[in-house]
């Protein structure tokens, strides 16, 4: 199963995509896509055509997208939920299922921890994806959260064959 993951943000979405088979993982590329200055209508639509991109060349099977952090700056929130829908959207248009994780669940699954940062996400990026080149916080993190769909699919695979 290839899955992607997604880590949407404003300036800059980092997308991921690794092969799952059982419980063996294959980190197979991943990137960011930044949407540089300008007005908010023309860098959504740079996200939404680089997402596009992503899902045309490597054909997920499935594609995962971190929650919403909520922060104090209402205006920066809603700037993130703008992003977060033109990921959402992508996969969903290319008729790929999409599923949302909250942030701690990612670093759980990764890591361990709901609450590791950035670092120990990296060094368990390379743990479990020997190999892969990873020049980004943004792609990590979105490779993480590939790592966390495919932990779910997973199990979720295991609960339907026992049923």
């Amino acid at each position: 199963m290839r899955l992607l993951g997604i880590d949407p943000g404003l300036r800059f979405t980092g997308w991921g995509v690794v092969d799952a088979e059982g419980n063996r993982l294959r980190h197979v590329a991943n990137g960011v896509i930044k949407s540089g200055n300008g007005e908010l209508a023309i860098r959504l639509r740079r996200l939404h055509d680089g997402l596009q991109e992503v899902v045309a060349a490597f054909q997920p099977d499935s594609a995962a997208v971190e929650e919403t952090f909520v922060n104090r700056d209402g205006q920066s929130t809603l700037k993130l939920g703008q992003a977060r829908g033109i990921a959402l959207l992508v996969p969903a248009l290319a008729d790929v299922p999409v599923a949302e994780y909250a942030a701690n669940s990612v670093k759980k699954s990764v890591v361990g921890y709901g609450h590791a940062d950035k670092t120990q996400i990296g060094h368990m990026i390379g743990v479990l994806l020997p190999g892969a080149i990873v020049d980004s916080a943004d792609a990590a993190d979105a490779l993480a959260i590939a790592i966390c769909h495919a932990h779910h699919a997973s199990a979720r695979q295991m609960v339907e064959a026992a049923q």
